[in-house]
């Protein structure tokens, strides 16, 4: 299978992105991409492992290594060395929903379990994907395929994020009749809202969403299930539902101050940038913005960063981020073996482009906030930093560390903490410890309503809730059917 000195003869190449300095001028997506020939010199670099990790999509450790979706990586790999990529689509959608999308914000589980990557660089698993599914659309090999019969049992889908948009697919292409109901006035739940354009140009999903209505799929904007009748109208309608709604609780930060004026959770002012973007080009002003600002985001992991990378693009006269973990080495520890997730310092978009306009790293770490700083009106003026460590898994603050920074705005990107109480109660649905919905594989304390994605897991990847999405439907066919072919 391929070429089996391919990963000896080809260095690992992956096109240069656009300039941080002309990037961040916009916000359209940035990456460069290679042609089919560069691509499949790429492909060529595949070892065809004996046991491919790059597939495994298994816990090895504290972390999962390799797909959650079990991509037939070498397989696809090889298909497109050989140039046949109507092929190597049919293979990749065996198994994953919604390649354009994993191409583009997944953070490449499979790469970093390459057998590559154990003494030199991984195959470059994601561009491969993105080649594949865009010359799939570019060539028109991914057009609709509405079911030829259909089953009389009707689906409802409650959220039209990764998970609920998986779970819609796989059971219409089963034949179900399948309706999904979103609270927002777009379609896509976090991908739409919650992922800058940048990282995923929105019409990338509306591509899909398009095509899956032309698979027979009815969507609902607008559409908030808020009211005991809106649940007992889905009860009666329905025969089976699916609540794919997502972690939406924010974490907090409980700290003195935290009143003052200027203080935003990341999700809201994501979202209020996107929608002005989508609504208007940013001319209805209705987002928080940051323009002039001396901006501090709490929290280091994707969100922050896309928080830095956004309010840079909106002008922002500094900003700092803030993560109370410590910082990274550059490389595997030895308590940190291949296949394991590597557990190492990434410096992503948004980091790179205050490196390149304000000429410093925006992260501090070990770093947490003592107690935010206003003025007689309430205004944020100012913030004070503290140093932190662990202490018995414990977090303490380290004395005489406190130190004042100037700051007129605040988001906080501390992660969530769990789905909405408000719908736990309107489905008298029981939760966890982690404020999760519990579930008996996807099943609720609830009669034919069942449960997916972050709001099942808790917060996580999107190609974790899109498995999460696929395997529902699969249990929800076994329940009706008997059996599942999904």
């Amino acid at each position: 299978m391929g070429k089996s000195t391919g990963f000896m003869d080809y260095s690992r190449i992956v096109l240069d992105d656009d300039a941080p300095k002309d990037r961040i001028q916009h916000f359209n997506e940035f990456h460069h991409h290679l042609s089919s020939e560069e691509q499949s010199f790429q492909a060529a670099r595949c070892m065809d492992c004996g046991v491919p990790f790059c597939s495994n999509g298994h816990q090895i450790g504290a972390l999962v290594s390799g797909c959650p979706l079990t991509n037939l990586i070498p397989e696809t790999n090889d298909l497109i060395y050989r140039g046949n990529y109507k092929a190597a689509l049919k293979r990749l959608l065996k198994t994953s929903s919604f390649p354009e999308f994993t191409s583009r914000v997944c953070p490449a589980l499979c790469e970093k379990a390459c057998t590559c990557s154990l003494d030199g660089d991984a195959v470059t698993v994601r561009e491969n994907e993105y080649s594949i599914i865009e010359n799939g659309f570019e060539h028109g090999w991914v057009k609709p395929h509405p079911p030829v019969n259909r089953i009389n049992k009707k689906i409802a889908v409650i959220g039209s994020g990764p998970a609920g948009l998986a779970a819609a697919d796989r059971l219409n292409k089963r034949g179900y009749i399948v309706d999904v109901y979103e609270k927002s006035d777009r379609l896509g739940g976090l991908l739409m809202y919650g992922i800058p354009n940048m990282k995923l140009d929105k019409s990338i999903i509306n591509r899909r969403i398009h095509l899956m209505e032309e698979e027979g799929i009815h969507f609902y904007v607008n559409s908030d299930i808020s009211t005991k009748e809106d649940v007992d109208s889905l009860k009666k309608n329905y025969d089976k539902i699916i609540l794919a709604c997502g972690s939406s609780l924010p974490r907090d930060i409980a700290v003195e101050g935290r009143d003052a004026k200027g203080i935003h959770f990341a999700v809201d002012y994501l979202t209020g940038v996107t929608k002005s973007l989508l609504d208007s080009d940013l001319n209805n002003h209705q987002y928080v913005d940051t323009k002039d600002k001396h901006v501090l985001v709490i929290g280091g992991g994707d969100t922050g960063n896309d928080c830095v990378a956004t309010a840079i693009r909106l002008g922002c006269k500094s900003v700092k981020q803030i993560e109370m973990m410590g910082e990274l080495p550059l490389v595997r520890a030895e308590n940190n073996p291949w296949p394991e997730y590597p557990r190492v310092k990434k410096t992503d978009y948004g980091q790179q482009e205050c490196m390149a306009l304000f000429n410093k790293d925006p992260r501090i770490y070990n770093t947490s906030v003592h107690s935010f700083i206003k003025d007689e009106h309430g205004k944020l003026t100012g913030v004070n930093l503290v140093k932190v460590k662990f202490e018995n898994g414990k977090l303490v603050e380290v004395p005489d560390t406190i130190k004042r920074v100037k700051c007129d705005l605040v988001l906080i990107a501390a992660g969530f903490i769990g789905a909405s109480k408000k719908t736990a109660s309107l489905f008298n649905l029981k939760i966890t410890d982690r404020g999760n919905i519990k579930d008996t594989d996807f099943h609720t304390n609830q009669k034919d309503t069942y449960v997916c994605g972050d709001m099942r897991r808790g917060a996580t990847l999107v190609v974790w809730a899109i498995k999460e999405g696929r395997d529902v439907a699969k249990i929800i066919d076994q329940d009706i059917m008997g059996y599942s072919p999904l």
